[in-house]
Formats: C-alpha cells, sequence, structure tokens
C-alpha cells in the first residue's frame, strides 16, 4: 500500500506573519515531497495560530498552504483536518472549498488491518480542568456569536495578540517530558484500552514527538510539531515511524 501522512502544530502567522513565512514554505516543501507516495494525508489540527470564520470572511494569509492543500485534494488524495484548540473556530470552509472534511474531536479509523484513534489531543485525560473550562466557554455558540459580531480587523488582531501574548504557541509544558506516568494523554490512551483496543493514538497538541508503548501492540504516538522540531509520522502499511523533515 501507499503510505499515510499525520502531521500537527503548525501554527502558520505565529508569532508573526512574517516570521512564520519561512515554516509555511517548508511545509509545502514536505507536501510536495509526501503527495507521491501518500494515500491519505492527516492534519491534527493548530495549523493556523489563529483561526475564525466569519459568515463571508477568513483570516487573510496563508495562501501557499492553502493552495498546495487544493492540488493534493483535487489530485484525489484524501486529507482529513482534525481542529486543535487555535483553529478550533474552523466551521465549513475547507470542506466547501477544499473538499478536505474536518472533525471536531477524536474519530476512529483501520488502515491494512492496524486501528488508529486519531485527534488534536487537547482536553483529554486528568488534570488540566481550566483549559477543559475555558474550551467549553470557547465553543459555545453564544461565545462564537458574540466574537463574530467583532469587526475581523479587531478580533483576528486581538485573538493573534493573546495568543502570542500568552505563549500558547508552545509554552514550556509543551516541550517538556513530563514522565510516563505523568503525561495526561499517555493515561487517556490506557484508559481507552480498558474498553477498546487500538494499536495507535495518534495525537498533537503536546509539541513534543514522542512514541510510548501503553499496551500490548498498542502504541501512543505524539507528532511534535512545525516550529523547532519539524517532525511528522507514517505508516506504510506495517509499522509507524515519526520523521524529521530536512528541506
Amino acid at each position: 500500500m501507499k503510505k499515510i501522512y499525520f502531521a500537527s502544530d503548525q501554527h502558520f502567522g505565529a508569532p508573526t506573519p512574517e516570521l512564520s513565512l519561512p515554516r509555511e514554505q517548508k511545509f509545502v516543501a514536505w507536501l510536495d515531497k509526501v503527495k507521491v507516495d501518500a494515500e491519505a494525508i492527516f492534519l491534527l489540527g493548530d495549523l493556523f495560530d489563529f483561526w475564525f470564520e466569519y459568515k463571508t470572511v477568513v483570516p487573510k494569509g496563508f495562501v501557499r498552504v492553502l493552495g498546495k492543500l487544493a492540488e493534493i485534494r483535487d489530485s484525489g488524495i484524501p486529507i482529513y483536518f482534525f481542529v486543535g484548540n487555535h483553529d478550533l473556530w474552523m466551521n465549513d470552509y475547507f470542506e466547501t472549498e477544499l473538499n478536505i472534511p474536518v472533525y471536531h474531536d477524536n474519530k476512529e479509523f483501520t488502515f491494512n488491518g492496524k486501528t488508529f484513534l486519531i485527534g488534536h489531543g487537547d482536553g483529554k485525560g486528568p488534570g488540566d480542568k481550566g483549559y477543559k473550562r475555558m474550551k467549553k466557554v470557547f465553543t459555545n455558540p453564544f461565545s462564537k456569536w458574540l466574537f463574530r459580531w467583532l469587526h475581523p480587523d479587531v478580533g483576528v488582531s486581538l485573538a493573534q495578540y493573546l495568543s502570542v501574548k500568552n505563549k500558547l504557541i508552545s509554552g514550556d509544558e509543551d516541550v517538556k517530558f513530563l514522565g510516563e506516568e505523568n503525561e495526561w494523554l499517555v493515561l487517556y490512551a490506557k484508559r481507552k484500552l480498558e474498553t477498546k483496543h487500538y494499536n495507535y493514538f495518534i495525537f498533537g497538541h503536546r509539541h513534543l514527538p514522542m512514541i510510548i508503548p501503553v499496551g500490548e501492540d498498542s502504541n501512543y504516538v505524539n507528532l511534535g510539531d512545525w516550529i523547532g522540531y519539524f517532525t511528522y509520522g507514517v505508516f506504510d502499511g506495517e509499522t509507524f515511524e515519526l520523521k524529521k523533515f530536512e528541506s
């Protein structure tokens, strides 16, 4: 079979569009490379450092990435997008303009007899109750309705400022291994295995590339990011690997 590729946490637009541009160009080069033998491509969230879809407006920029995704999808290669905590306000733009399905929670897939649970990973597992409460506010339809009344020049600028100001792009906790007993996505995966077996749990969000066994023939994978690691996952039908893209 051809290969299935996974990537997450590009955070394009941060800390500024100008400084983000080289990373965007590098990611487009990666897409050009993997499209040659890709069976499918999974993007696991935080492609943008901020994204909000007004009724007739989307954030300015990102034309290289969006154009390349459109080209790959038009060629017949499936692309799947999972929203992250930075682009959770995504609605139907990817679906209507790019024919890319958008998922707001984990989803199961099976490839060559191997079962996968795939998602961004934010808000899963024990702890982080403050963020979980905040996410409920952000995803509330009334909250989105209120934000939509801000002029895009104001709303987008404010959100981008807060994202970078609060170091949500990659805080210290995102690049520090907490130990298997404290990695909350590891604990989440082990809990899921109590009711159903998965060969792979594929997540982003933590910005730290790692593969950790969580059960018999079962592994938790975090894809890393495209800020400092430039890592991605690839499944060849038999095994899963994390690789670093060198442009």
